[in-house]
């Protein structure tokens, strides 16, 4: 988590802002989630918890500062709000997300699915891909088995 600090501190006073106490929460609660896909509004809340006068434009304006700066990435799984995670800049690649229509579950693929497509891109198009992002779309394992109907029947 330090390393995170010196990085946003760095980049902050690079950009000509300053580190508030403010930031430094909202950096932290993100830290402490990492993983979580949190919402601006769960974000919000989680930092009001300890810092009670902070105010929701000021969770919005820094989350749209971090993600501004490559910290964070902002997420959308058509859920009607974004989320947000750490961006770990050593990733070759973002990683794919597994959604669940049922329930809103959210997990994390780590594994590179289309290195084989980006070289058949890469040989039949000259496109050198440099990122991409994938989102898959179905049942997680808990809902498929407490489903009545399992899933892909019908």
């Amino acid at each position: 988590m330090a390393g995170e600090n010196i990085q946003f501190r760095e980049q902050l006073k690079k950009k000509g802002y300053k580190m508030t106490t403010q930031r430094q929460a909202i950096l932290d609660v993100i830290l402490q989630h990492e993983g979580e896909h949190l919402s601006t509004e769960e974000i919000y809340e989680l930092v009001k918890k300890e810092h009670p006068d902070i105010g929701l434009a000021t969770v919005y304006r820094t989350l749209l500062l971090l993600d501004d700066m490559e910290l964070i990435y902002k997420l959308d799984f058509d859920d009607g709000c974004n989320r947000y995670e750490l961006n770990r800049h050593k990733d070759d690649h973002r990683h794919h997300h597994l959604i669940c229509t049922q329930c809103g579950g959210v997990e994390e693929v780590e594994e590179d699915l289309l290195e084989s497509l980006e070289e058949q891109i890469l040989k039949n198009y000259g496109f050198i891909v440099l990122n991409h992002r994938v989102k898959f779309y179905g049942y997680c394992k808990k809902c498929s088995e407490n489903s009545p109907k399992k899933a892909g029947q019908d």
